[in-house]
């Protein structure tokens, strides 16, 4: 008899294992689907209301956005009271959606006037969310869904502590000398975010 750590219960044997873990990542990728769904969903309605002038903004400007929200965050997280009622996942869904805004920036420059229609602009937010999804499901088997053990507090100070190595990359023109470049920074940060978000829905259903 052994022990899964991800599912913590005795199991008796390898493909006991095997069959538990298949079936809870089967469990995390549709938790992970329905919140990316949602993102993409506001993602596309401020597209079609505002356009996509988000084209014009330098990296540091969405950084920056990012920076915001995630702090915006930590503060709902250890005040009591709120002067206006805004929620952590509503700033969650931002911190995803700035973020692939940045890896489309990466990606493509930024321009002087907006260049993408709505349709170009969901193509290129469907491609890097398609990415960073495989690049969690990577880490997912490699780590075992260890961030399962972690609360929203801790997700929330590493988004924060990605951002400000994202700062100093900045800082450096985008030079590191044995660091990932800063778009995996950018998707580390989606998949926190996306984290999180799982965690909350499962606190409000359980309440």
């Amino acid at each position: 008899m052994v022990f899964c750590r991800l599912l913590k219960k005795p199991v008796a044997n390898q493909c006991e294992i095997y069959v538990n873990i298949s079936e809870f990542m089967q469990n995390t990728i549709e938790q992970y689907d329905s919140i990316v769904a949602q993102c993409r969903d506001l993602y596309q309605k401020k597209t079609q209301d505002y356009g996509t002038a988000w084209r014009i903004l330098r990296l540091p400007s969405l950084t920056d956005q990012i920076f915001i929200k995630a702090q915006r965050i930590r503060s709902l997280q250890e005040n009591e009271v709120q002067k206006i009622q805004e929620d952590e996942k509503a700033e969650f869904i931002g911190i995803v959606n700035y973020s692939i805004m940045a890896l489309i920036q990466i990606e493509k420059g930024y321009v002087d006037q907006p260049d993408l229609n709505a349709k170009q602009a969901l193509e290129l937010y469907d491609k890097h969310m398609n990415i960073t999804r495989q690049l969690m499901m990577n880490k997912n088997h490699d780590y075992g869904e260890a961030w399962r053990d972690m609360r929203v507090s801790s997700l929330t100070d590493l988004i924060l502590q990605k951002l400000l190595r994202v700062k100093s990359i900045e800082n450096n023109k985008g030079k590191t000398l044995v660091s990932e470049g800063i778009d995996a920074n950018y998707q580390d940060m989606i998949n926190y975010a996306i984290f999180a978000m799982i965690h909350l829905e499962e606190e409000n259903h359980a309440s």
